[in-house]
């Protein structure tokens, strides 16, 4: 514990965003960062609780304390090697974790002021990159076993990192034309710039990883053959079914997916260009985002920077509580109002709307029917929607369906492998991530479904352990 009364003499200071003004004009990242002595006075807050709830909160498991007091003390090849030792990516959970950690922080709980574990995790990343303590790890011996990561998200990239470092041959697919997955066509830059990815993939390339991009496994290449070419398969493919709106109107032109806007917008930021009538462009127009998440944000922020006229965000869901809910106490990840940095950039938001259906002229959507719900318990205790018949019409130009994702895509490689599946349709894994497939394996949303980078990243380490134990038996 660096200094003992830090907590209580030093107030939490946050970064904080870019001005508005500034940052609605590009797609650099809206974080900024402390100077590296008032960041160690941020490390120095951290109580080194006797039972850190920190850690306990974290998918990772990383050791809070002991990397906040190396950051004090100015260690930070230390702290580096500590983070990275449970978190194959810092710099990726650095910038995009909501910070379960922080939510359980002790001093969350006294007096609404947590360690800033997220901005600190962060900077202690990029110190080590800047310093030179990020460098490839070459493993020094090969075990002569092949192995086929199959999707290359957080999940995926962890697991060929750490398959790799045990001294396997490790080959990443990944369908689209680069690696990276949703950080990299989902994630917009101006939350996670996509050199940060690209800086982590030169060392992974370097200490012997390969990549195959634009390979789409299951099509370009059949399951069958790479079952034939490889010792173990990793089944890191996520969860990619979006959940649609089957609505009157779904079909106008106006209507899409959110990750459809999302990557297309990556795309034209790393240099694709598209032709007008498949460039999805908000400039000008009237836009409705369906969800509430982040996903939902994402969209809003874009939409922002595109120069929208206008832009409301809705969610069927009633408005959560601004600060405290006590269906969800303390260490528990609150359930509370979150407004990112999108959305102080500028919408709408609204709550307990359900969408009706779409309406348009000559196939292309101009007006949203909506209509007022609401939420009481029924004679169990549990939740259920009422319809208030309260009706309202909206015009909009552009509507995306940020509405979450409900399971791994289940046409092409899993029904080829004939992997079993789970009530959810997610991959049924054991308790040593391995499928109903004996040498097939599956980390992150492909079994999770939907959820977190850095859970991803955690069931990628998972599910290499696994495979390196099945590999060795």
């Amino acid at each position: 514990m660096g200094n003992p009364k830090a907590f209580i003499s030093i107030l939490r200071n946050e970064a904080g965003y870019r001005p508005v003004s500034e940052r609605i004009g590009d797609y650099s990242e809206v974080e900024q960062t402390l100077n590296p002595e008032d960041r160690k006075l941020q490390a120095s807050r951290c109580m080194d609780c006797g039972i850190p709830f920190c850690h306990w909160a974290c998918p990772t498991a990383n050791r809070q304390p002991e990397w906040q007091d190396l950051a004090y003390r100015g260690k930070w090849k230390e702290a580096y090697e500590s983070l990275e030792s449970t978190d194959d990516f810092p710099e990726f959970t650095g910038r995009v974790c909501p910070a379960p950690c922080e939510k359980a922080c002790v001093l969350k709980l006294t007096n609404d002021s947590p360690v800033t574990i997220r901005e600190n995790e962060c900077s202690i990343a990029e110190r080590a990159f800047a310093e030179g303590f990020v460098v490839p790890r070459i493993p020094k011996y090969r075990s002569g076993k092949k192995v086929a990561v199959i999707g290359s998200g957080p999940a995926g990239m962890a697991a060929a990192n750490q398959l790799n470092r045990k001294g396997h041959e490790v080959t990443l697919f990944e369908k689209n034309e680069t690696i990276g997955g949703l950080l990299r066509f989902g994630i917009p830059d101006f939350k996670l710039n996509k050199k940060v990815i690209d800086r982590r993939l030169e060392i992974m390339e370097t200490e012997g990883v390969q990549f195959k991009t634009g390979v789409h496994v299951g099509k370009d290449i059949s399951g069958k053959e790479i079952m034939n070419q490889y010792d173990a398969v990793c089944l890191a493919i996520g969860a990619e079914q979006p959940r649609d709106l089957p609505i009157p109107g779904r079909d106008l032109k106006g209507v899409y997916f959110a990750l459809e806007f999302l990557s297309q917008q990556n795309r034209v930021i790393a240099g694709q260009t598209f032709d007008a009538d498949t460039r999805i462009d908000a400039k000008g127009k009237h836009v409705l985002v369906i969800g509430g998440g982040d996903t939902g944000s994402d969209c809003v922020g874009t939409s922002v920077r595109h120069g929208a006229a206008s832009i409301t965000q809705i969610e069927i869901m009633p408005m959560p509580p601004a600060h405290h809910n006590p269906a969800t106490p303390w260490p528990a990840y609150p359930m509370v109002l979150k407004t990112s940095s999108s959305h102080e950039e500028g919408c709408t938001r609204r709550w307990s709307l359900e969408t009706k259906q779409f309406i348009g002229k000559d196939g292309v959507l101009t007006e949203v029917e909506l209509e007022e719900v609401k939420w009481e318990k029924d004679a169990e205790g549990r939740m259920q929607l009422v319809r208030t018949g309260k009706k309202e019409m909206m015009k909009v130009d552009l509507v995306f369906l940020a509405m979450g994702f409900v399971h791994p895509v289940q046409e092409g490689l899993l029904a080829e492998l004939g992997v079993a599946a789970d009530a959810r349709k997610n991959v049924q894994i054991n308790g040593r991530y391995q499928t109903s497939i004996d040498k097939v394996f599956a980390a992150g949303d492909a079994h999770l479904g939907a959820s977190l980078v850095v859970r991803a990243i955690n069931s990628g380490r998972k599910a290499a352990e696994g495979i390196d134990k099945f590999l060795k038996k």
